[in-house]
């Protein structure tokens, strides 16, 4: 029985070249096709119904391997089960085990693609896949999802930890983000190893938020009228820009998105739409006489609607205002520099403003910062505070604009001496 199970040798298999069937007894087959290429194919019935399994080509399964694998398929049919059925089913297991060793890497990017529809700021993804790239990647973005644990994040994250502290804290939140997802999408299972509550926080500093936030380096209120001339003096469409953004306490963004037919001259108003807005919410710009003097030397192009236009009408890039500041501090020492020495930037003029409304002015709080169009920090005033105040801001704003193009002059104070 065992002879006629086993017809062939392994010294026939070599050389047999005429195409056709050679069997080996039960259901095992060499196969040699017109091309000369040699396999195994195991032929078995199922309910009287024909199948032929393929074991693979004879110089990489040997003969013996071969015979091996048709007894396995063999003991499958005993118990019911059809060989090739079953060989499907592993081969869509080993699929699924496959698709399960997603990297980290490969999360992250299928995260930032399912998310990046919903974030505000058209910039966000790049900042999401720049940090990781830089920082968590050569960590353990190439290691399976599924494999990222404590030690690997606190080794992430601990070298910018505090050096860092903004970037390594925005980090933890996207790496514990990412995470998450993975283990709704079943690319791993138990607890998030970046969470911060009584986790991370157990092995990491706990670095306030105050001392995080780095703010934008402003230039004193009591110098805005001496840069303001200055300003004024540089010829282009870019120091325009700059200019009508520190006349209305906007952002950069704001200011160089503006389209003419927001610009109402007769209301004296600006309004923003809402998608252009940080906040998400429509907000009315009350123009001063020197703002809208300053619209009025600005040449309206034909083929575009964007007021502070740069080439081909498009819209000025953000670097445009940030490089007026560097030029205007291009010399060996800069000039327009904040109280650390940190040259200024184009944002850091809505705190100027805010500054100078806090110490200059009587103008009640919430109206400054309805000018910047800031949401009220206490819920219950917000419930209160609906309106938007703009009558009070059009004279506040006329009282900035006046004070922007007051330069102070430096008076020298004398002790009064001699007797009383």
């Amino acid at each position: 029985m065992a002879r006629q199970q086993q017809r062939l040798s392994a010294l026939q298999v070599t050389k047999l070249t005429k195409p056709g069937l050679y069997g080996d007894g039960g259901g095992l087959t060499l196969q040699i096709t017109a091309t000369g290429a040699k396999s195994w194919l195991l032929r078995y019935m199922v309910a009287g119904k024909p199948f032929g399994m393929g074991l693979g080509p004879t110089h990489t399964v040997s003969l013996a391997e071969a015979r091996q694998k048709a007894l396995d398929a063999r003991k499958l049919l005993i118990d019911g089960i059809n060989p090739l059925a079953a060989k499907k089913q592993n081969q869509i297991a080993a699929a699924l085990a496959n698709a399960k060793m997603m990297s980290f890497n490969q999360c992250a990017e299928a995260y930032i693609l399912a998310h990046k529809a919903s974030w505000k700021n058209a910039k966000h993804a790049d900042q999401w896949t720049n940090t990781l790239n830089t920082y968590a990647s050569p960590v353990f973005g190439h290691l399976p999802v599924a494999e990222i644990d404590t030690g690997l994040v606190v080794k992430c994250l601990a070298p910018i930890w505090e050096s860092k502290a903004e970037t390594a804290s925005r980090l933890r939140g996207r790496i514990e983000s990412i995470l998450g997802w993975a283990t709704t999408s079943s690319f791993r299972t138990g607890e998030n190893p970046a969470r911060w509550k009584g986790h991370l926080e157990n092995l990491l500093a706990n670095i306030s938020k105050t001392s995080r936030t780095k703010h934008h380096p402003s230039l004193s209120w009591r110098h805005i009228g001496t840069f303001m001339a200055a300003l004024r003096a540089r010829e282009g469409v870019s120091p325009r820009a700059v200019e009508f953004a520190i006349l209305t306490a906007c952002r950069s963004g704001e200011v160089r998105g503006a389209r003419w037919a927001e610009i109402n001259v007769t209301d004296k108003m600006w309004t923003i739409p809402a998608e252009r807005m940080k906040a998400k919410r429509e907000h009315q710009v009350p123009l001063s006489e020197a703002a809208l003097a300053l619209l009025k030397t600005i040449t309206k192009a034909e083929d575009t609607e964007v007021v502070f236009a740069g080439t081909k009408g498009q819209p000025l890039s953000d670097i445009s205002l940030t490089a007026v500041i560097r030029r205007m501090n291009s010399g060996e020492k800069p000039t327009w520099v904040d109280e650390n020495g940190e040259g200024i930037t184009v944002h850091g003029f809505r705190s100027t403003f805010r500054m100078w409304a806090a110490e200059s002015t009587n103008y009640p709080r919430e109206v400054a910062e309805h000018a910047l169009a800031h949401q009220l920090p206490d819920a219950v005033e917000r419930a209160y505070q609906r309106g938007s105040q703009f009558s009070k801001r059009a004279a506040l704003m006329a009282e900035w604009a006046a004070y922007c193009a007051t330069i102070p002059t430096d008076a020298v104070v004398k002790p009064i001496c001699g007797a009383a």
